[in-house]
């Protein structure tokens, strides 16, 4: 499972992420952790990186990328990770797309968790107000004014990641004003959702594999039933001795040319029986 998680700051994008990582044993990729480790690490583009950032510049995006692309490589990113941080802007996220074809693998999903800022900015201030009350001490990015700022620029800089993964069919968005448990049973079920598309696809396609196999073998498919066998007894010496419409035909010709016949003979000797009477007259006479 590969997925990247977009939203606003103090949009709950780390608790879900946490989560997530010991739901599925995938790992949690954080581009300043990265950047960090890869300086501690002294890799190459890890010393490049500890330079530009001691003199208080930005981290060019193909050193960020470079950085990435070795995280990837170590064994316990084998079964997938999560983005958090990266991509932040539409170059970066066409870099990130290149890096993930040269390494044949497929980005998941993209997962947004769409907030309102009014309320984000409302949930600050109630927590600054809270901590205070309490005499806590407030950090210093963790006030309206930071919030707000930080709030811009993801408007102007990321936002328009949004559209850019929408295209692609890759943007999941979830609510991100629920609670944080409803919130991780949304992003649950739509990955499930992914899971159980891709699972009956690969069922209907084994399934055709099957038929494939089953016409190339030779293999005739059982034929069904159309009638019930005759079976013994009188309905079936009915049913055999049954004749067709010549055969009856037939019959009553015949019976009609025999009917004929008896007619013609029965004529017949009505008319001799008449001669043996006459004779019989003649004969009585003579003798007299």
């Amino acid at each position: 499972m590969r997925l990247i998680l977009l939203g606003p700051p103090g949009s709950g994008k780390g608790t879900q992420a946490q989560r997530l990582v010991h739901r599925h044993g995938i790992v949690q990729l954080s581009t300043g952790e990265m950047l960090r480790a890869a300086v501690a690490a002294q890799t190459p583009v890890g010393l490049k990186a500890k330079d530009i950032m001691a003199s208080g510049g930005l981290v060019p995006d193909e050193m960020v990328v470079g950085i990435i692309s070795d995280r990837l490589d170590q064994p316990d990113a084998a079964k997938g990770f999560i983005l958090d941080g990266f991509p932040r802007t539409v170059p970066q996220a066409e870099a990130l797309d290149e890096l993930l074809k040269k390494k044949h693998m497929r980005l998941d999903a993209v997962v947004e968790l769409r907030v309102n800022e009014s309320a984000l900015l409302q949930r600050v201030e109630t927590r600054v107000t809270e901590m205070r009350a309490r005499g806590e001490e407030v950090r210093i990015d963790d006030t309206q004014e930071v919030l707000t700022k930080r709030l811009a620029s993801y408007r102007s800089l990321t936002e328009p990641l949004i559209h850019y993964y929408s295209e692609r069919r890759k943007l999941l968005t979830v609510d991100g004003m629920m609670t944080i448990e409803h919130v991780t049973r949304e992003i649950n079920r739509i990955l499930a959702a992914i899971g159980a598309v891709e699972a009956k696809a690969s069922k209907k396609a084994g399934g055709l594999k099957r038929i494939a196999k089953g016409a190339k073998s030779g293999a005739k498919p059982a034929a069904r039933k159309t009638a019930k066998p005759a079976g013994k007894g009188i309905g079936a010496s009915k049913k055999t001795t049954k004749a067709s419409p010549k055969a009856r035909k037939s019959t009553s010709q015949r019976s009609k040319e025999s009917s004929r016949g008896a007619s013609a003979s029965s004529k017949a000797r009505a008319v001799a029986k008449p001669r043996k009477t006459v004779r019989k007259v003649t004969k009585k006479r003579a003798k007299a």
